[in-house]
């Protein structure tokens, strides 16, 4: 039975033939991030995949075997072929060595420099300062508010750090104690065979000590619970799910490293008369048949008072008229949206005689029919 086929290392990494040490580079950490054992504990094709991408790069990031590969393929790292890389060079010595703690494959060229101390990295972002957690709260304003703006009063419930222990945590006159697991270091080593990594000390979780004696007066946590009344100006413009940040008044932060800030997020209070669409306002005036026959001057509410609203000659029920620049004001920006009103003319009813017979005179002097391009003969007979 013959021996089975080799993958290409190129294609194993996801990259094209002439791809650039800095492209092989990044798929190669790409592909170890996916497949790494501690990232699928228990997956054996993931561990096989793991150690075909390291196989690979091992060759591929290396100038001098990569041109052998290009010449010769995998033959290049057969034993005994030529004067090149022995047994172990390539993926076969990588596959043979891992697991074993002995020879073959150490990690590849750069290994650390490539893949990095994932699990490191985190347990020394844990032990160093922490910017504290941003607050969300939601307020509800008026139209007229959100438009115009205005200066409003929010209460926050929110933590700070503990005036007794300084946010330590730990009863004053008490120092927490080094960590017995990660002697201080916040992680601890893991690893199968060679492949040694990283990761947040479960103990202390990455704190590098552990608090013994708690602080009575905040339990241990370094923070207590407050209350505080702030005033937010809420800019000209916010419609729903606008946000405003309040810098510097969210949770503590850990280690020396600054407080989290405060989002307030507004919510538009409908309005009884306008409607508001973006930055566009829209309205509706009822008008008489008079009015609308002849044009007439009409009053109208809008954001800036009663204003005087022209009606063309012959406006009709539902049409839209322009005030420009009546709108809402563009938030952050310069402009101001438009109002728009929706014009209904009210039929009259309960007229006297005299008055019907007038329109049927007016009528005459201008017949029309309104229906003429309305055109159906009905369904067909069943």
């Amino acid at each position: 039975m013959g021996a089975a086929t080799k993958k290409d290392f190129y294609e194993i990494l996801g990259v094209s033939r002439g791809a650039s040490e800095q492209e092989i580079k990044k798929a190669y950490r790409k592909q170890a991030r996916k497949y790494h054992p501690d990232v699928n504990p228990g997956d054996k094709a993931a561990e096989h995949k793991f150690k075909e991408v390291n196989g690979a790069y091992e060759v591929l990031s290396d100038a001098k075997k990569r041109q052998q590969y290009d010449q010769f393929g995998h033959a290049a790292f057969d034993a005994g072929f030529g004067q090149g890389a022995g047994p172990g060079a390539g993926f076969e010595g990588f596959d043979q060595g891992f697991g074993q703690g002995g020879g073959g494959f150490s990690g590849g060229p750069g290994f650390e420099d490539v893949f990095g101390n994932i699990f490191g990295e985190r347990a020394a972002r844990a032990r160093g300062p922490q910017k504290g957690e941003d607050v969300t709260y939601t307020v509800e304003v008026d139209l007229e508010d959100a438009i115009f703006g205005k200066t409003m009063q929010v209460d926050l419930r929110r933590e700070e750090a503990c005036s007794s222990c300084k946010g330590s945590g730990a009863q004053p006159g008490t120092s927490p104690q080094t960590c017995p697991s990660c002697r201080g270091s916040g992680s601890v080593a893991q690893g199968r065979g060679f492949m040694q990594f990283s990761q947040v000390c479960p103990t202390c979780h990455g704190e590098g000590a552990i608090n013994t004696t708690p602080c009575r007066k905040c339990g241990g946590r370094g923070t207590v619970p407050k209350s505080d009344r702030i005033n937010v100006k809420i800019p000209a413009g916010v419609d729903n799910g606008s946000k405003i940040r309040v810098s510097g008044k969210g949770g503590p932060g850990n280690r020396g490293g600054p407080a989290g800030d405060v989002y307030i997020v507004t919510r538009v209070r409908p309005h009884h008369y306008f409607e508001r669409r973006g930055d566009n306002l829209y309205s509706e005036s009822s008008v008489t048949v008079k009015e609308a026959v002849l044009g007439d001057k009409i009053e109208t509410p809008t954001l800036d008072g009663m204003v005087w609203l022209t009606l063309p000659q012959g406006v009709q029920s539902g049409q839209q008229l322009k005030l420009k620049g009546k709108g809402v004001p563009h938030l952050g920006g310069r402009g101001t949206g438009d109002h728009y009103v929706t014009i209904t003319v009210l039929t009259p009813t309960g007229l006297p005689e005299r008055a019907r017979e007038l329109l049927r005179e007016i009528d005459g002097m201008a017949p029309a029919n309104p229906r003429e391009k309305v055109m159906f003969r009905g369904f067909r007979k069943r």
